[in-house]
Protein backbone atom coordinates (compact mmCIF):
# COMPACT_ATOMS: atom_id res chain seq x y z
CA UNK A 1 0.00 0.00 0.00
CA UNK A 2 1.38 3.12 -0.89
CA UNK A 3 0.92 6.30 1.31
CA UNK A 4 -1.38 8.97 -0.06
CA UNK A 5 0.64 12.48 -0.86
CA UNK A 6 -0.74 14.80 1.11
CA UNK A 7 -1.36 18.09 -1.28
CA UNK A 8 -2.81 21.08 0.45
CA UNK A 9 -5.85 21.89 -2.25
CA UNK A 10 -5.56 25.53 -2.02
CA UNK A 11 -2.57 26.14 -3.88
CA UNK A 12 -1.65 30.18 -3.30
CA UNK A 13 -3.52 31.68 -0.71
CA UNK A 14 -3.77 35.89 -0.87
CA UNK A 15 -5.39 36.87 2.13
CA UNK A 16 -9.42 36.51 1.55
CA UNK A 17 -8.65 35.04 -2.28
CA UNK A 18 -8.01 30.72 -2.70
CA UNK A 19 -6.77 29.39 -5.73
CA UNK A 20 -6.88 25.63 -5.45
CA UNK A 21 -5.33 23.64 -7.81
CA UNK A 22 -8.67 21.96 -9.07
CA UNK A 23 -9.10 25.76 -10.90
CA UNK A 24 -5.56 25.39 -11.61
CA UNK A 25 -5.75 22.34 -13.52
CA UNK A 26 -9.12 23.51 -15.73
CA UNK A 27 -6.89 26.41 -16.36
CA UNK A 28 -4.19 24.29 -17.57
CA UNK A 29 -6.07 22.30 -19.80
CA UNK A 30 -7.59 25.01 -22.01
CA UNK A 31 -4.23 26.72 -22.29
CA UNK A 32 -3.11 23.38 -23.43
CA UNK A 33 -5.89 23.43 -25.90
CA UNK A 34 -4.96 26.48 -27.15
CA UNK A 35 -1.54 26.15 -27.70
CA UNK A 36 -2.34 22.69 -29.42
CA UNK A 37 -5.21 24.11 -31.75
CA UNK A 38 -2.59 27.26 -32.59
CA UNK A 39 -0.03 24.32 -34.14
CA UNK A 40 -2.89 23.20 -35.90
CA UNK A 41 -3.86 26.36 -37.00
CA UNK A 42 -0.49 26.72 -38.45
CA UNK A 43 -0.80 24.12 -40.46
CA UNK A 44 -0.76 24.97 -44.27
CA UNK A 45 -4.58 24.44 -45.51
CA UNK A 46 -6.02 23.73 -41.63
CA UNK A 47 -8.42 26.06 -42.58
CA UNK A 48 -8.20 28.15 -39.14
CA UNK A 49 -6.84 31.38 -38.29
CA UNK A 50 -5.08 32.25 -34.89
CA UNK A 51 -7.79 34.19 -34.03
CA UNK A 52 -10.47 31.59 -34.65
CA UNK A 53 -8.95 29.07 -32.31
CA UNK A 54 -8.19 32.13 -29.46
CA UNK A 55 -12.38 32.10 -29.96
CA UNK A 56 -12.95 28.44 -30.07
CA UNK A 57 -11.36 28.12 -26.72
CA UNK A 58 -13.26 30.43 -25.33
CA UNK A 59 -16.54 29.26 -26.62
CA UNK A 60 -15.75 25.63 -25.59
CA UNK A 61 -14.43 27.14 -21.78
CA UNK A 62 -18.12 28.56 -21.25
CA UNK A 63 -19.73 25.47 -22.55
CA UNK A 64 -17.52 23.24 -20.15
CA UNK A 65 -18.58 25.13 -17.12
CA UNK A 66 -22.09 25.75 -17.29
CA UNK A 67 -22.92 22.15 -19.07
CA UNK A 68 -20.50 20.99 -16.62
CA UNK A 69 -22.41 22.12 -13.54
CA UNK A 70 -26.07 21.93 -14.97
CA UNK A 71 -25.17 18.45 -15.87
CA UNK A 72 -23.62 17.70 -12.66
CA UNK A 73 -26.73 19.20 -11.03
CA UNK A 74 -29.55 17.32 -13.34
CA UNK A 75 -27.50 13.62 -13.79
CA UNK A 76 -26.23 13.22 -9.91
CA UNK A 77 -28.07 15.70 -7.58
CA UNK A 78 -31.90 16.02 -8.82
CA UNK A 79 -32.89 12.30 -9.27
CA UNK A 80 -31.48 11.22 -5.60
CA UNK A 81 -33.24 14.97 -4.36
CA UNK A 82 -35.72 15.78 -6.34
CA UNK A 83 -37.22 19.16 -4.73
CA UNK A 84 -33.73 20.11 -4.04
CA UNK A 85 -33.23 22.14 -7.31
CA UNK A 86 -36.63 23.99 -6.92
CA UNK A 87 -35.57 25.00 -3.61
CA UNK A 88 -32.42 26.13 -3.99
CA UNK A 89 -32.38 27.03 -7.75
CA UNK A 90 -29.54 28.79 -7.34
CA UNK A 91 -26.75 25.74 -6.69
CA UNK A 92 -26.43 25.64 -10.17
CA UNK A 93 -24.23 29.00 -9.82
CA UNK A 94 -22.31 28.28 -6.89
CA UNK A 95 -19.11 26.48 -8.88
CA UNK A 96 -17.05 27.00 -5.41
CA UNK A 97 -19.28 24.31 -4.03
CA UNK A 98 -17.87 21.52 -6.19
CA UNK A 99 -19.47 19.27 -8.73
CA UNK A 100 -18.85 18.63 -12.32
CA UNK A 101 -20.48 16.46 -15.21
CA UNK A 102 -18.15 15.79 -18.08
CA UNK A 103 -21.34 14.07 -19.93
CA UNK A 104 -22.80 17.70 -19.23
CA UNK A 105 -19.51 19.72 -20.09
CA UNK A 106 -19.68 17.59 -23.38
CA UNK A 107 -23.30 19.14 -24.48
CA UNK A 108 -22.48 22.79 -23.15
CA UNK A 109 -19.28 22.39 -25.65
CA UNK A 110 -21.13 21.10 -28.52
CA UNK A 111 -23.32 23.52 -28.10
CA UNK A 112 -21.53 26.52 -27.62
CA UNK A 113 -18.95 25.41 -30.51
CA UNK A 114 -22.12 24.95 -33.19
CA UNK A 115 -23.26 28.40 -32.06
CA UNK A 116 -19.90 29.39 -32.77
CA UNK A 117 -19.74 27.35 -35.90
CA UNK A 118 -22.78 29.29 -37.18
CA UNK A 119 -21.00 33.31 -36.36
CA UNK A 120 -17.84 32.50 -38.33
CA UNK A 121 -19.26 30.29 -41.51
CA UNK A 122 -18.30 26.88 -40.44
CA UNK A 123 -20.14 24.04 -40.62
CA UNK A 124 -20.28 21.66 -37.20
CA UNK A 125 -18.19 18.77 -38.23
CA UNK A 126 -15.20 21.22 -39.03
CA UNK A 127 -15.34 22.29 -35.51
CA UNK A 128 -16.04 18.99 -33.76
CA UNK A 129 -13.60 17.73 -35.89
CA UNK A 130 -10.68 20.24 -35.00
CA UNK A 131 -11.84 20.38 -31.54
CA UNK A 132 -11.97 16.58 -30.52
CA UNK A 133 -8.36 15.95 -30.43
CA UNK A 134 -7.64 19.04 -28.25
CA UNK A 135 -9.52 17.93 -25.37
CA UNK A 136 -8.43 14.66 -23.46
CA UNK A 137 -4.98 16.54 -21.83
CA UNK A 138 -7.73 19.22 -20.21
CA UNK A 139 -9.69 15.98 -19.22
CA UNK A 140 -6.49 14.28 -17.61
CA UNK A 141 -5.47 17.34 -15.96
CA UNK A 142 -8.74 17.35 -14.33
CA UNK A 143 -8.46 14.06 -12.74
CA UNK A 144 -5.55 14.89 -11.22
CA UNK A 145 -7.16 17.83 -9.67
CA UNK A 146 -9.71 14.90 -8.36
CA UNK A 147 -6.69 13.38 -6.99
CA UNK A 148 -5.38 16.08 -5.38
CA UNK A 149 -8.73 17.01 -3.76
CA UNK A 150 -8.80 13.05 -2.49
CA UNK A 151 -12.30 12.99 -4.18
CA UNK A 152 -13.77 10.27 -6.51
CA UNK A 153 -11.83 7.74 -5.11
CA UNK A 154 -11.83 4.25 -6.12
CA UNK A 155 -13.21 1.07 -4.58
CA UNK A 156 -11.35 -0.64 -1.96
CA UNK A 157 -8.73 -2.81 -3.22
CA UNK A 158 -5.30 -4.74 -1.72
CA UNK A 159 -3.27 -4.17 -4.61
CA UNK A 160 0.36 -2.83 -4.10
CA UNK A 161 -0.60 0.96 -5.06
CA UNK A 162 -3.82 1.35 -3.48
CA UNK A 163 -3.92 4.15 -0.99
CA UNK A 164 -5.83 5.24 1.91
CA UNK A 165 -7.16 8.32 0.96
CA UNK A 166 -7.54 11.35 3.86
CA UNK A 167 -11.54 12.04 3.02
CA UNK A 168 -12.37 8.29 3.12
CA UNK A 169 -14.05 8.13 6.74
CA UNK A 170 -13.58 4.28 6.19
CA UNK A 171 -10.39 4.37 6.01
CA UNK A 172 -10.09 1.69 3.32
CA UNK A 173 -7.06 1.15 0.80
CA UNK A 174 -8.58 2.17 -2.14
CA UNK A 175 -7.83 2.03 -6.11
CA UNK A 176 -6.04 5.63 -7.21
CA UNK A 177 -8.92 5.32 -9.67
CA UNK A 178 -8.14 9.18 -10.42
CA UNK A 179 -4.71 8.44 -11.58
CA UNK A 180 -6.46 5.41 -14.07
CA UNK A 181 -8.63 7.85 -15.44
CA UNK A 182 -5.67 10.25 -16.17
CA UNK A 183 -4.09 7.70 -17.90
CA UNK A 184 -6.54 6.40 -20.06
CA UNK A 185 -9.48 9.57 -20.54
CA UNK A 186 -6.51 11.87 -20.80
CA UNK A 187 -3.05 10.48 -22.32
CA UNK A 188 -4.42 7.16 -24.26
CA UNK A 189 -7.20 9.13 -25.32
CA UNK A 190 -4.99 12.26 -26.50
CA UNK A 191 -2.75 10.13 -28.59
CA UNK A 192 -5.36 8.22 -30.32
CA UNK A 193 -6.71 11.12 -31.78
CA UNK A 194 -3.51 13.12 -32.58
CA UNK A 195 -2.67 9.91 -34.34
CA UNK A 196 -6.08 9.38 -36.13
CA UNK A 197 -6.81 13.04 -36.87
CA UNK A 198 -3.00 13.78 -38.30
CA UNK A 199 -4.42 12.12 -41.73
CA UNK A 200 -7.63 13.53 -43.26
CA UNK A 201 -10.51 11.63 -42.19
CA UNK A 202 -13.91 11.21 -43.38
CA UNK A 203 -15.96 13.92 -41.74
CA UNK A 204 -17.49 13.70 -38.20
CA UNK A 205 -15.23 10.80 -38.20
CA UNK A 206 -12.75 12.35 -35.47
CA UNK A 207 -15.64 13.22 -33.36
CA UNK A 208 -17.15 10.00 -33.95
CA UNK A 209 -13.82 8.38 -32.53
CA UNK A 210 -13.57 10.92 -29.66
CA UNK A 211 -16.97 9.73 -28.72
CA UNK A 212 -15.91 5.86 -28.89
CA UNK A 213 -12.65 6.47 -27.22
CA UNK A 214 -13.88 8.39 -24.41
CA UNK A 215 -17.34 6.08 -23.81
CA UNK A 216 -14.68 2.98 -23.72
CA UNK A 217 -12.20 4.79 -21.36
CA UNK A 218 -15.16 6.03 -19.04
CA UNK A 219 -16.66 2.37 -18.95
CA UNK A 220 -13.59 0.65 -18.09
CA UNK A 221 -12.60 3.07 -15.30
CA UNK A 222 -15.56 3.13 -13.28
CA UNK A 223 -15.01 -0.80 -12.62
CA UNK A 224 -12.28 0.79 -10.51
CA UNK A 225 -14.41 4.09 -9.11
CA UNK A 226 -16.41 3.69 -6.17
CA UNK A 227 -19.66 4.32 -7.33
CA UNK A 228 -21.45 7.54 -6.09
CA UNK A 229 -22.89 7.24 -2.37
CA UNK A 230 -26.23 8.76 -3.19
CA UNK A 231 -26.75 6.64 -6.27
CA UNK A 232 -24.73 3.40 -5.83
CA UNK A 233 -25.11 1.10 -8.69
CA UNK A 234 -28.23 1.79 -11.09
CA UNK A 235 -28.22 -2.23 -12.31
CA UNK A 236 -27.04 -5.49 -12.38
CA UNK A 237 -25.07 -5.19 -9.07
CA UNK A 238 -22.09 -3.09 -10.95
CA UNK A 239 -23.63 -0.41 -13.63
CA UNK A 240 -22.64 2.75 -12.38
CA UNK A 241 -23.92 6.20 -13.74
CA UNK A 242 -20.80 6.98 -15.24
CA UNK A 243 -20.95 3.70 -17.19
CA UNK A 244 -24.99 4.53 -17.98
CA UNK A 245 -24.32 8.34 -19.40
CA UNK A 246 -21.22 6.81 -21.48
CA UNK A 247 -23.58 3.93 -23.25
CA UNK A 248 -25.27 6.69 -25.85
CA UNK A 249 -21.40 7.76 -26.25
CA UNK A 250 -20.27 4.49 -27.32
CA UNK A 251 -23.50 4.00 -29.59
CA UNK A 252 -23.19 7.18 -31.39
CA UNK A 253 -19.39 6.97 -31.66
CA UNK A 254 -19.73 3.63 -33.87
CA UNK A 255 -22.66 5.10 -35.37
CA UNK A 256 -20.56 7.64 -36.59
CA UNK A 257 -17.43 6.12 -38.16
CA UNK A 258 -19.59 3.42 -39.24
CA UNK A 259 -21.62 5.62 -41.64
CA UNK A 260 -18.77 8.04 -42.14
CA UNK A 261 -16.27 4.68 -43.83
CA UNK A 262 -19.40 2.79 -45.06
CA UNK A 263 -21.79 4.89 -46.72
CA UNK A 264 -19.54 8.27 -46.98
CA UNK A 265 -22.94 9.55 -45.88
CA UNK A 266 -21.31 13.12 -44.07
CA UNK A 267 -19.59 13.73 -47.56
CA UNK A 268 -16.51 15.30 -47.13
CA UNK A 269 -12.92 14.87 -45.47
CA UNK A 270 -11.70 16.31 -42.44
CA UNK A 271 -8.45 17.16 -42.53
Amino acid sequence: MLNFPTIDPVALALGPLKIRWYALTYLAGFATAWWLGMRRADRPGSGWTRQQVGDLVTNAMLGVILGGRLGYVLFYIVPNHPGRLLEDPLMILRLWEGGMSFHGGLLGVIAAVWLYARSIGKSLYEVLDFTAPLTPIGLGAGRLGNFINAELWGRPSDVPWAMVFPTDPLGLARHPSQLYQCALEGVALFCLLWWYSARPRPRFAVGGMFCLGYGLARSVAEFFREPDGDIGFIAFGWLTMGQLLSLPMIVAGLTILYLAYRHDTFGARSH
